[in-house]
Parts: C-alpha cells; sequence; structure tokens
C-alpha cells in the first residue's frame, strides 16, 4: 500500500515507472465511515496500487450522479474533513 508521506511523491512515481497502476476512487463516509474503510482495505487487498478518497463537499455539481449521490450520503451520516483524515489515517496505520 502507497501513503503519502514524506516519501510520498518518489512513491508515486516509483508506481507509475511499474506501468499501469490501479487507483480507485472512493467517497470516505460512504456507504458509513466503517464499511467505508472496510472497502478501502478491500481495495488494497484486491491489488490496488493507490487509492484516491473522495472528502464529502455539500455542493459537487462537477461530478456525476452517482459521486453526488455518495457524497450527499455521507454527509447526511455526519463524515467531515476531520474524520476524512482520520480514516486516511487508520488506513496507513493497518
Amino acid at each position: 500500500m502507497t501513503v503519502i508521506n514524506n516519501r510520498g511523491v518518489s512513491a508515486i512515481e516509483s508506481a507509475f515507472e511499474r506501468g499501469k497502476i490501479l487507483i480507485p476512487y472512493l467517497v470516505a463516509g460512504f456507504p458509513d465511515e466503517k464499511s467505508s474503510l472496510e472497502c478501502m482495505k478491500a481495495a488494497f487487498n484486491a491489488g490496488a496500487d493507490m487509492l484516491e478518497i473522495g472528502v464529502p463537499f455539500s455542493d459537487p455539481i462537477a461530478d456525476g450522479a452517482v459521486i453526488q449521490h455518495a457524497q450527499d450520503r455521507a454527509l447526511r451520516n455526519g463524515m467531515t474533513l476531520r474524520k476524512t483524515l482520520r480514516l486516511a489515517a487508520d488506513l496507513a496505520a493497518d
């Protein structure tokens, strides 16, 4: 699993140098906080090289309907930037 930290950029560059990579996108807190973390772990266990974690916000007009729905549900479940960062930290610690 690649985690962005002080060496994050070089880790990303190294991944791309190996060829094609898989970077799934998941909205933090969808369908709920606990399941979200489980989905993130499952993505890495299934072979993801990196993970793009979407931070839910109230006006995602540039996103499609599916992502808008996921962000809306995450927000209704109380997901915040602080909780998203905690999810990322929990993922990195695993």
